[in-house]
């Protein structure tokens, strides 16, 4: 009787020591320094799996320990596939803790202020780490995965920087940049100073569009939609080259000629009055609250100062002082 109290005591003390080793290593960092490790787990793998394809990868994690690990907590079977990182000072507990959360390793992609949609889906196109799924549709048909009442595109989207998993879906980045714009235009809207020359929100975007090709300076914003939004009101035309621009499309190449800007487009504000028929670019936060709070001005007219500035003027007069001092002066030797 002696002998078998002596074995049952023993017998416990290995199994408390077994217990508390293995819960000591579920708590060890697996590595503790060097880049993270990347590797993936494949749609419908069990933990077995997961574990054998984690250390062909390289993670140096127990294939053995790291199952019984999931099978005692109960998260064997809710294991998420996708592309994950192994960063230093990461446990096998905290692992398992990516792995059931989908913690997936997150990629970044930044769509730049003043883009256009056409250079928006070339960035996309180029982003090998997205699942393209939109590279043969059409602007229209991308449209129509993305959006119930929008069917242009131009302007359509926020631009900001995105995070990913890596292989996401390509339109899952279209779709929450459009999500984005909605929200920053609409919140914009309900904000927006009283009596503006818009009838939609729609209005407002276009505008905000033409104030971000127009300047660089964030402090100028204000005062160059103040100018546009008079010349609606006074019934000018608003005569903005980048409207121009975009109505050439690739027909630019840098440079702007007086037949361009009597050639008739839908966008030559040259040649017609009001807003042009949709936005020119993306426009971004500061470009969106300027068409909407616009500058309180009498200007109308503008002119660079070839310093990344404007000068502005009430009446042609001073208008085409500026213009022969900043422009026509500026090009003599």
């Amino acid at each position: 009787m002696a002998f078998i109290k002596k074995t049952l005591v023993a017998g416990v003390i290995v199994s408390l020591v077994a217990v508390g080793g293995f819960t000591w290593w579920s708590k060890q960092a697996l590595t503790s320094g060097g880049a993270p490790i990347e590797f993936t787990i494949t749609p419908g793998s069990g933990v077995g799996a997961a574990a054998q394809q984690m250390v062909k990868a390289g993670v140096p994690v127990n294939p053995t320990l790291f199952q019984i690990l999931a099978r005692i907590t109960g998260d064997a079977a809710r294991i998420k596939a996708g592309s994950y990182e192994l960063k230093p000072n990461t446990s096998p507990r905290r692992l398992l803790t990516q792995l059931v959360r989908g913690e997936f390793a997150q990629e970044a992609l930044t769509i730049i202020e003043g883009w256009t949609f056409r250079q928006m889906r070339e960035a996309i196109a180029a982003t090998k780490t997205l699942r393209q799924e939109t590279a043969k549709l059409s602007d229209a048909e991308l449209m129509a995965k993305v959006s119930t009442e929008y069917t242009q595109p131009e302007g359509m989207f926020f631009p900001d920087t995105y995070l990913f998993a890596k292989g996401a879906s390509d339109l899952q980045i279209y779709r929450q940049a459009h999500q984005m714009l909605l929200s920053r235009l609409n919140a914009a809207w309900e904000k927006r100073e009283p009596g503006l020359p818009y009838k939609t929100p729609y209005d407002a975007l276009i505008m905000a569009s033409i104030v971000e090709k127009e300047t660089g300076q964030k402090s100028e914003r204000a005062m160059i939609a103040g100018v546009f939004v008079n010349r609606l009101r006074t019934g000018m035309m608003l005569q903005t080259d980048p409207s121009v621009i975009y109505g050439m499309g690739l027909r630019y190449e840098g440079k702007i000629a007086k037949k361009d800007l009597t050639t008739d487009t839908p966008y030559n504000t040259y040649t017609r009055y009001g807003l042009p028929p949709t936005p020119i670019s993306l426009p971004g936060t500061q470009s969106l609250a300027a068409a909407l709070a616009p500058a309180k001005t009498g200007a109308l007219y503008f002119v660079s100062r070839n310093d990344g500035t404007s000068q502005f003027s009430e009446n042609l007069n001073d208008h085409n002082r500026a213009v022969n001092q900043y422009q026509r002066g500026a090009s003599k030797p």
